[in-house]
């Protein structure tokens, strides 16, 4: 299904060493800098470390702290299950009714074989209606 790619390349050579060979000399520079530097400042190059080190912890507790923020509080509704369902049950008898009504409008100007503007404007709105009570 796939063909398969043979590469002829050396197994030793690696990332490591192929940046080792472009880089190494550079690398080999800045660590014979930095050695030079602090076998010179021994000791300030330590108080350099525990003066950043400090630093970094006071800004990290004081600064760079990510505080929770308090959300909205809530009002606790007063749920009543009895009432809560009554009018729900409530409203969907109304749409239901409302849809009833509706549909027997739209069949009946929908029966008709031409239309005034009136029925026009009553047919629409009837049919505008009806999708807002389907979404519900």
């Amino acid at each position: 299904m796939w063909k398969r790619i043979h590469s002829n390349r050396d197994p030793r050579d690696t990332l490591y060493s192929e940046i080792k060979k472009e880089f190494g000399t550079y690398f080999q520079l800045a660590g014979e800098g930095s050695k030079r530097i602090l076998d010179r400042y021994p000791k300030i190059a330590f108080a350099m470390m525990i003066v950043l080190l400090l630093t970094s912890a006071a800004l990290s507790f004081t600064l760079f702290r990510h505080r929770e923020k308090p959300g909205p509080v809530a009002a606790k509704a007063v749920i009543s299950p009895v009432s809560d369902g009554f009018s729900r049950i409530m409203d969907a008898a109304n749409g239901i009714k409302e849809t009833l009504t509706l549909k027997k409008l739209v069949d009946s100007l929908t029966s008709k074989k031409q239309l005034s503007g009136r029925d026009s404007l009553t047919l629409d709105s009837a049919l505008d209606r009806l999708k807002v009570i389907t979404k519900h």
